[in-house]
């Protein structure tokens, strides 16, 4: 792994942990599935305008348009969907945690589902990965956090275990920013045909409404993903993976900071335990002979 490849695992681990706090900012002031919805739309369209820039197509292997489609749904509208209405009731940085179970899942469902093979470091770590998780939902039920967000989050979690599941070949071929930006229009979509349905939009117009929109819009939204399906390209999905570990530690910093959340002994405990447990299952996944 060289020293690009570093720096952009480390830059997409900080903005994706970011990404929670600027959605609990969102949603005191706005609807969260329609903000999402307008979100993606702006997203995607700025996505396929610079595809087109760049001279990308709309000419996808099968493999892309069926990740598009798998990603637009179980990331975006799914998984971020969940989490953003859920942000309504819980912490940013317990979503970001719970989110952080990801590779964890991944992990599980590839042993069980798909009989992969995992050595005993890998299932050690998935132990230590889930008790963690487990420890920290205990902690924050036993203080009365709301059950529902929590229940939210661990589907929106499951959503993008999916959704990675989905991504194994769709780096290849090509036309990478068209394939962030088609995927974003799909969430868009599903998110809208959502919000008519079951929202009332309300919008309070603040600055921190305004920051916090643009920039999900532009780093998370847009910058975050490019990052993924490059690092993914660049050094392939076991090790890209890796820097999961990094997002229960960045998504607890940048809400204690930006938005003041207190995190107590039990907090942290869980946190190094999670962190040890996903880089143990992600070390153990690499093999000389990946690229």
């Amino acid at each position: 792994m060289d020293i690009r490849a570093i720096g952009m695992g480390l830059l997409f681990a900080f903005i994706w942990s970011s990404a929670f706090t600027s959605a609990r900012i969102i949603v005191a002031d706005a609807s969260p599935v329609a903000s999402l919805a307008l979100r993606f739309l702006i997203s995607g369209l700025i996505g396929i305008a610079i595809a087109r820039a760049m001279g990308q197509t709309w000419q996808l292997t099968r493999s892309q348009w069926k990740a598009t489609f798998v990603f637009g749904i179980c990331q975006n509208a799914l998984y971020l969907g969940l989490n953003f209405v859920a942000m309504q009731w819980i912490e940013a940085s317990l979503a970001s945690i719970i989110a952080s179970s990801m590779p964890l899942m991944v992990a599980f469902a590839g042993w069980t589902i798909f009989k992969d093979k995992l050595p005993t470091i890998a299932i050690i770590g998935m132990a230590l990965g889930f008790a963690g998780v487990i420890l920290i939902m205990g902690n924050r039920l036993g203080g009365g956090v709301d059950p529902l967000g929590i229940f939210l989050c661990v589907i929106a979690a499951i959503g993008l275990t999916v959704a990675t599941l989905s991504m194994r070949n769709a780096s290849s071929g090509g036309n990478l920013m068209m394939v962030v930006g088609l995927q974003m229009l799909v969430g868009s979509a599903v998110l809208a045909v959502v919000a008519l349905i079951w929202e009332d939009v309300r919008v309070t117009m603040t600055w921190p409404l305004v920051g916090a929109f643009v920039y999900t819009t532009l780093a998370p939204g847009l910058l975050a993903t490019w990052i993924w399906f490059a690092l993914v390209a660049r050094i392939g999905a076991v090790r890209a993976a890796t820097f999961h570990f990094l997002n229960p530690f960045f998504g607890v910093a940048v809400a204690a900071v930006v938005l003041g959340e207190a995190l107590g002994l039990t907090d942290l405990i869980g946190v190094v335990i999670i962190t040890i447990g996903i880089l143990a299952v992600q070390l153990s996944k690499q093999a000389p002979t990946q690229n």
